[in-house]
């Protein structure tokens, strides 16, 4: 029987992405909502959404430079 360890680090690396996302989203944004209100939960999720913007970018550099290291070493 055989493991593919680099497939079950990846799926848990995903899995605990996805968690954390969601309890910042939801549970963060529920808890504002419930103490100060809807207008202070749509604040904290733009603030949210915004800070996801120089974490995409720095995740498509990072993919850019990967897909060209790929590109100029075909060996591996």
């Amino acid at each position: 029987m055989s493991r593919d360890l680099r497939k079950y680090t990846s799926q848990t690396n995903f899995r605990l992405l996805v968690g954390a996302f969601a309890l910042l989203f939801v549970i963060g944004l529920g808890l504002i909502w419930l103490i100060y209100g809807l207008p202070a939960a749509i604040t904290g999720l733009l603030c949210l959404l915004g800070s996801l913007v120089p974490i995409g970018l720095i995740w498509l550099f990072m993919f850019g430079l990967d897909w060209i290291l790929k590109k100029a070493n075909p060996d591996d």
